[in-house]
């Protein structure tokens, strides 16, 4: 029974059961693997970066803690996080953290040099994120960096370099990422305001829906340029047709600015990043 709760521990640290994380970082990887493999990525790479996501998102989720240890016990929302409620100690987390980075560095291992080469950016992404909202209030574009990263990982993995046709796509999701990670720090505003928490949902203050509706929007028109680009057809500008309604549902959901909605609008997010892979995967098809 004490080794079952402890491995539930590890797995809440970790937000196994939480999977929202989980796509929002694999979608993007999904766009990329279909693209660079022209509707057809290799299938070992799929595996192996499929494999790699929910690895990496593991050990962010786990650093994150980590390094919000001393804010999660005043925040409503993470004061039940296992490092904050006292289950798991510091030093596991960095365990852990270092065991998953591990077991993600090994399944790179299986492809390409420039593969390899830029796994180890993405693990400093992965590692440095979580610190940077005590020294700006920009980490909304750090994270979309973070979790872009899988975007020229996958192009070079499948095609052996990073076109600008892939950079293009990073750009659109670092647009993207701040969109929805605004969202979701607009449901903790009050009490990052109060614990010294930065973040773009307090930088842009009243205009924090007008931002997000922006930056859904310049992450559309990049989608819009990277379907020109790559030649895709009707299915790929209907998917987008769809993300572009659900970005107009989110500002739906975040009007009254309550916690929430802001997070039901971030989960929403999910089906917008669905919405642009189904429209790939149709235009292939």
């Amino acid at each position: 029974m004490v080794l079952a709760a402890r491995f539930k521990d590890y797995a809440m640290l970790m937000r196994l059961h939480r999977p929202i994380g989980i796509l929002l970082l694999l979608w993007p990887t999904l766009w990329a693997l279909w693209i660079a493999g022209q509707g057809s990525p290799d299938v070992q790479v799929a595996i192996v970066f499929v494999l790699g996501v929910v690895l990496m998102r593991s050990a962010g989720c786990v650093i994150n803690d980590y390094a919000d240890r001393n804010f999660d016990p005043h925040v409503a929302r993470t004061r039940e996080r296992p490092i904050a409620a006292g289950r798991v100690s510091p030093r596991e987390a960095l365990v852990l953290f270092a065991v998953l980075c591990l077991m993600a560095f090994a399944l790179v291992l299986v492809l390409n040099r420039l593969t390899v080469l830029l796994s180890f950016f993405g693990a400093f992404l992965a590692a440095t994120y979580p610190f940077l909202k005590r020294y700006t209030h920009l980490p909304q574009f750090y994270l979309g960096v973070a979790f872009g990263w899988g975007i020229p990982m996958a192009f070079a993995a499948q095609t052996g370099g990073v076109p600008p046709l892939a950079w293009i796509l990073f750009g659109a999701n670092v647009f993207w990422a701040v969109a929805y990670d605004t969202a979701y720090a607009m449901v903790d505003r009050e009490d990052d305001l109060k614990v010294g928490v930065k973040s773009t949902a307090i930088l842009f203050g009243r205009y924090d829906r007008m931002m997000i509706f922006l930056f859904h929007m310049a992450a559309i028109a990049l989608l819009a340029l990277v379907g020109t680009l790559a030649h895709l057809g009707l299915g790929y500008y209907a998917g987008l047709t769809v993300a572009f309604g659900l970005a107009i549902y989110q500002q739906r959901l975040i009007r009254r600015r309550d916690p929430d909605g802001c997070f039901r609008a971030f989960l929403n997010n999910n089906w917008l990043g669905a919405a642009v892979f189904a429209g790939i995967v149709l235009s292939y098809l």
